[in-house]
């Protein structure tokens, strides 16, 4: 009688584990590249080490993520680096995350956060995260929590802003 249960017990469980769900990646690409243009001019260009692909569609780049956009000359007016990120294929949205850091080279600004997204459908990259913006012209600071921007960060509007500036004049 004992061996008959112990049978059933080890039957019993190897049922449970032939059904079990798969949660890992469904694909894996090494070296990504994505590029995103309108009417033939390229707007944005990312670049990522390693990209996961999971059943809900989503992405995650495990690795570092870099990102530039471009103005309509096709000329780089600002690139970020950060340290992830995932691409939300629900929200048709791009989070980088870790080590954020945006440089405008025209401006000679560099902004720091720690969270960023990025909508292609809207082209707005925004974050309810503090961050930072030093001017290495003027060595102004502003610091904030929030904002919103155009994608190639030409205009930004800041949340909660506090800073540093230099004023002259009379």
């Amino acid at each position: 009688m004992f061996f008959i249960v112990l049978l059933f017990v080890a039957c019993e469980s190897k049922k449970d584990k032939i059904g079990a769900v798969y949660t890992g990646p469904l694909e894996i690409v090494n070296d990504l590249v994505v590029k995103y243009s309108e009417q033939g001019k390229m707007k944005v260009f990312v670049k990522t080490p390693k990209s996961l692909t999971y059943q809900n569609e989503t992405r995650v780049f495990p690795d570092s993520v870099n990102i530039s956009f471009f103005d309509s000359l096709g000329t780089v007016v600002t690139t970020l680096r950060s340290d992830s990120g995932r691409y939300d294929r629900n929200a048709d949205t791009y989070i980088v995350k870790g080590n954020v850091r945006v440089v405008k080279s025209e401006t000679q600004e560099i902004l720091t956060t720690s969270e960023l997204s990025w909508s292609p459908g809207t082209h707005k990259v925004f974050t309810d995260k503090a961050l930072s913006v030093k001017n290495l012209r003027t060595s102004e600071i502003t610091n904030a929590i929030g904002m919103d921007a155009e994608q190639d960060f030409s205009r930004i509007k800041f949340r909660k802003a506090t800073g540093i500036y230099k004023f002259t004049g009379p």
